[in-house]
């Protein structure tokens, strides 16, 4: 059986928008569950000033619920958590890193450049959220390429094609993810946009806050343009990012 699920694992409330999401995917191959991105954890819910902050919590605007996470999603939909094998992340910001600990058994994908940037006393980042000393593969510099993007290829558990694409900006390791399903390609962009009305509108009060957000400000622009050229030039491709609800179909 292969099967794909789209989970909303984050919910955060903030003056502009009080409906952020956290698209994560989890990917059914048989016996095997491969997650992309993790949301917010259990041990966040339940810990939530020693894993996260009050601090944080209150910045973002986190509502945190057991129910959106991630392990308790798998439970719901008659699965085993302890089948999660391999987790890939866009980027290790903590919204997209708090469920890693719930699956201490699967290997965390990352970008070689994200992995050196999470341990570069870079103040964004929860380095308690690896604290659990998962299996990391990173992927550095890679030949291939996907539609005109550079595409490093994922060795995961499953047979589902799975590259990771350097989508650089939002962070300095920042990846989308790209998914062929069923004869068709998914492109997850993780936070290279937050709302895809910023792909357009220069002016959204998202997009300021991406420029805000951003390690490297002209490299999330760039990226946003080839995203869009990619948009026009390949409509077949199902793009979607982490934060916008209208892109969620649960």
């Amino acid at each position: 059986m292969k099967r794909i699920h789209h989970l909303n694992c984050v919910k955060v409330v903030i003056p502009m928008n009080d409906d952020v999401i956290g698209h994560c995917l989890l990917i059914e191959e048989d016996d095997n569950l491969l997650l992309i991105d993790t949301g917010v954890g259990v041990q966040d819910v339940e810990h939530p000033n020693e894993r996260l902050s009050a601090e944080l919590i209150e910045a973002v605007g986190f509502q945190l619920d057991m129910k959106l996470t991630a392990y308790h999603q798998i439970i719901e939909l008659g699965l085993d958590p302890a089948n999660v094998k391999d987790c890939i992340v866009s980027h290790l910001d903590p919204d997209h890193t708090g469920g890693l600990a719930d699956f201490p058994n699967a290997t965390v994908h990352v970008s070689a450049e994200e992995l050196i940037n999470f341990y570069s006393d870079n103040p964004r980042y929860l380095e308690g959220h690896l604290a659990h000393n998962p299996p990391i593969k990173e992927y550095g510099i890679s030949d291939e390429q996907w539609f005109g993007f550079e595409a490093r290829k994922v060795k995961t558990s499953l047979k589902t094609e799975i590259y990771l694409i350097p989508l650089f900006g939002h962070t300095l390791g920042h990846c989308g993810i790209a998914i062929e399903w069923e004869g068709k390609w998914l492109f997850y962009i993780g936070d290279a946009y937050y709302l895809r009305a910023e792909l357009e509108d220069e002016q959204n009060p998202a997009g300021q806050l991406a420029e805000a957000r951003a390690d490297d400000n002209t490299r999330r622009l760039e990226s946003m343009e080839k995203i869009k050229a990619l948009m026009k030039e390949h409509p077949q491709i199902e793009v979607f990012g982490y934060h916008d609800r209208e892109e969620f179909v649960s």
